[in-house]
């Protein structure tokens, strides 16, 4: 019997345990924590008084159950804040109360190793959404984020930020029913649509707007035009996208379609500051197009499914037509958006009637958006014409048809082998004679109920797409072996580098045996990291190691950090986390990079974030560039970059308590324990003079709180000079926006005694000190997020030869992919 039970945070698998015996050997701790609860707590909590329903004075270590975890975590929560033993009663000693806890810290990290282990083996676990998403589109070999299939998902739950673990990866009926929705909506839209003729439309007037620019827009172009004033990702939504009024409904089926839009660049040349507009009017305007659906949202508002299509630059001189080719789902319409737009139009609109009323016919009235319009010198993109065209044909079928049933289409002989072969691929093995059978009757039911031989086949694809076999990753290695066999080695393998199905050359070295050998592995590892397909790895990875999935969960306030909205930096700062890991990855570049580095990649929206001289060179269209970091020391490594500053605050402020266990947790792999439950947040901010340093210093003269804090705190402080979303400062924001801030204090000392002055000589320590504690802790990571589980104690000794190999070949990251995807863990069920 198994339960689940969240305890302290943690998900913990309960087995029932029977008490120790006699003669098992007396716990290490046990003595310590017997001697202090008799001493202090039994009066009021033995057997027969059991004060506030806890009782103690059965209770002993090790820990063997679910009960006794609870109690021990209790102890720890009132030891520590001091609310027992009761202020009348005698208190135990500073050393006394760092014992107990000590001891019971220590117990309960067993009890969660016992608890939680899953014996080293990996569980058979369901694709994540990610996983989901990727491998339907590389089995219909075309992007399926237009149809949106996971949104109505729920939320993916994660252990430690990996996706991918399976005892968190839990099915629901509700989540099954999705399943079902996700493959009937996709097998309909892309392979049971009607044939259709391409069909025009033109569309050359009533171009409505947003609600508050309705007005104005019909008194001054009666809707002629269709104008983008801001970009899409603002707060007050005043002319973002830009929609068709007479295009609503949507293009009848699923296809490519060709869409023409005649448009111009207005204003770019405009001698209003450009400080209003927040935009560097340097850069051309840039035109992009995302979905849209009357049925999902308002259609002037971001909606849960909208992936940018296609974009181009807008020229400024004359109104051109601008060429899109894009994927639209039945029902979508395409929508028109202004990525480096103005930010906040109504703003902008406030501010130019404030500075400039002067320069029109009537200033005395007051100047208003539609005096702006006929007057003014507003940058926007000015669109007059739209034309649209499609579906689009694809010569040779589309990729759907080809992808599923083979370069012939359909085939209503041969539906069986051809469903075969694509359930083949769809479950990652060879089919086996039940999995035949299945396919085979039920597709012989939709016959007998009268359905067309075609429309049977795309229902059996369904029930293919809902199958056990298709959403787990289950293992038909035989229980009783412990060594993968070829075919679930290649899905293990192709999954941890490209979140997707084996290709033709990776099943057929699984289908020769020759997977199981070492050189033959490694070979298939370097040769899919080669392809472009394992960027798929470096963005799950990162965002699971570094959790930067979670950028823009705590956003900072629009005010204060404007950019973080107006530039997208969330993408960018992924952005160079990727591409500083790919470099790595390529050149077997040493790990010693992401403690610190003289260099790391940025693009302009970066360049200016971080002050380098990079900034007055690069334009948007360079996109990301590596640049030298030789006249700074204030970036190079991990901690510099913005994505692993913004993701470890708050969005609003920053502490060195978040930080500090984002540095412990992530990158070396000691994650402290939790703290009790009632102990208040500490204000990160700070106010009048007094500093957050001053505030936790205070706080951990307890020295219950002080054994945590002393190894937290230091880790934090090195990075209070970076703000929220990791723009330098020298000193904290101005209290309550007066006088001066206080000063940043960057300076600690490690609990092992290493001291530093600032963020450089903290990164120094770091890599004297700490770089086989990094390279452990990276190498656990991407065990744990290649086998889709925790590493337990058992996996320790493995972990630590790969260790020795690894310093060997002077912390190679290539080589540690290598080492890893090739270690008897990864190769084990």
């Amino acid at each position: 019997m198994r339960a689940f039970r969240a305890v302290c945070g943690f998900v913990i698998s309960v087995s029932v345990l029977l008490p120790c015996s006699a003669e098992e050997k007396q716990h290490k701790h046990n003595p310590t924590v017997t001697r202090l609860l008799k001493k202090y707590c039994l009066d009021c909590h033995d057997v027969k008084t059991a004060d506030g329903e806890r009782e103690f004075e059965t209770f002993s270590l090790p820990i063997k159950s679910e009960q006794q975890l609870i109690t021990a975590d209790g102890i720890i929560d009132q030891v520590t804040l001091r609310k027992m033993p009761p202020e009348e009663s005698d208190q135990p000693t500073d050393e006394e109360r760092l014992a107990l806890i000590g001891a019971l810290r220590d117990s309960i990290q067993e009890a969660r190793s016992q608890f939680e282990s899953t014996g080293s083996r990996t569980i058979m676990r369901r694709l994540s959404n990610r996983e989901y998403e990727n491998t339907l589109a590389t089995l219909f070999d075309r992007r399926v984020d237009t149809l949106g299939l996971t949104a109505d998902f729920p939320k993916e739950e994660t252990s430690q930020h990996m996706d991918n673990i399976g005892e968190s990866l839990v099915t629901s009926g509700f989540l099954l029913d999705q399943y079902i929705q996700a493959a009937s909506r996709l097998v309909e839209a892309r392979l049971g649509k009607p044939e259709m003729k391409p069909k025009s439309w033109h569309f050359k007037d009533n171009f409505k707007q947003y609600e508050e620019l309705s007005g104005s827009h019909k008194s001054v172009f009666k809707y002629r035009y269709l104008c983008l004033y801001e970009q899409p990702n603002t707060d007050t939504r005043q002319g973002g996208y830009g929609h068709i009024e007479d295009f609503l409904a949507g293009v009848p089926t699923s296809g490519l379609y060709d869409i023409q839009v005649q448009a111009q660049a207005m204003h770019r040349d405009t001698h209003y500051d450009p400080k209003i507009f927040r935009i560097d009017f340097s850069e051309p305007f840039q035109l992009a197009v995302v979905p849209g659906d009357v049925t999902k949202g308002h259609i002037h508002y971001p909606q849960a499914i909208e992936p940018i299509l296609a974009s181009t630059v807008v020229p400024d001189d004359k109104p051109e037509w601008l060429k899109f080719r894009v994927w639209l789902e039945a029902g979508q319409t395409p929508r028109f958006i202004f990525p480096n737009g103005p930010y906040e139009s109504r703003a902008s609109v406030i501010a130019l009637n404030k500075r400039y009323k002067d320069e029109f016919k009537n200033p005395d009235t007051g100047v208003r958006r539609k005096a702006l319009l006929r007057e003014g010198k507003l940058p926007h993109i000015r669109i007059g014409e739209i034309k649209i065209h499609g579906p689009i044909p694809e010569p040779a079928g589309s990729k759907e048809e080809i992808a599923v049933f083979g370069k012939e289409g359909f085939q209503e002989d041969h539906a069986l082998e051809q469903l075969f072969a694509f359930a083949k691929k769809a479950y990652r093995r060879p089919l086996n004679e039940s999995d035949q059978q299945r396919i085979k009757v039920f597709y012989e039911l939709r016959l007998f109920e009268s359905a067309t031989p075609r429309q049977a086949a795309l229902d059996t694809l369904k029930t293919i797409l809902c199958s056990p076999s298709f959403l787990y990753l289950s293992e038909i290695t035989p229980e009783d072996e412990r060594e993968l066999h070829p075919n679930d080695l290649a899905s293990r393998l192709s999954y941890a580098l490209w979140t997707a199905p084996p290709d033709a050359e990776l099943f057929a070295a699984a289908a020769s045996g020759r997977l199981k050998e070492k050189d033959e592995l490694q070979k298939q590892i370097r040769r899919l990291l080669k392809d472009s397909r394992s960027n798929e790895f470096v963005n799950g990875f990162l965002d699971s190691w570094l959790n930067l999935r979670a950028i823009g969960d705590l956003p900072p306030p629009r005010k204060a950090a404007w950019e973080y909205y107006a530039q997208n930096l969330p993408e960018s700062m992924k952005q160079e986390a990727r591409l500083f890991f790919r470099s790595l990855l390529d050149g077997n570049g040493s790990v010693e990079n992401f403690l610190d580095a003289d260099y790391t990649f940025v693009d302009k929206n970066l360049a200016n974030l971080y002050r380098l001289p990079e900034k007055d060179t690069l334009r948007l269209k360079d996109g990301f560039r590596r640049v030298k970091l030789s006249g700074t020391k204030r970036r190079g490594g991990l901690l510099g970059m913005a994505g692993v500053l913004t993701v470890s605050a708050n969005g609003v402020d920053t502490s060195p308590v978040t930080r500090g266990v984002y540095v412990l947790e992530n990158l070396l792999g000691t994650p402290p324990p939790p703290p009790p439950d009632e102990v208040p947040a500490i204000e990160s901010d700070v106010s009048g003079a007094t500093t957050i340093r001053e505030r936790l210093a205070k706080h951990s003269k307890d020295k219950t709180c002080y054994v945590c804090h002393r190894n937290i705190d230091p880790h934090g402080h090195a990075l209070e000079s970076f703000d929220p979303i990791g723009r330098w400062r020298e000193k904290y924001p101005k209290p309550k926006g007066k006088g001066t801030g206080p000063k940043v204090d960057p300076t600690g000392k490690l609990p092992s005694g290493e001291t530093f002055t600032d963020f450089a000589s903290f990164k120094h320590v770091l890599l004297e000190s700490r770089l086989d504690q990094f390279t452990r802790c990276l190498i656990e990571k991407l065990l744990t997020y290649s086998t889709g589980r925790q590493m337990e104690r058992s996996d320790q000794y493995e972990i630590e030869d790969i260790l020795k190999r690894v310093k060997a070949e002077d912390y190679g990251l290539q080589t540690i992919v290598l080492e890893v995807m090739t270690s008897r863990i990864f190769r084990s069920r």
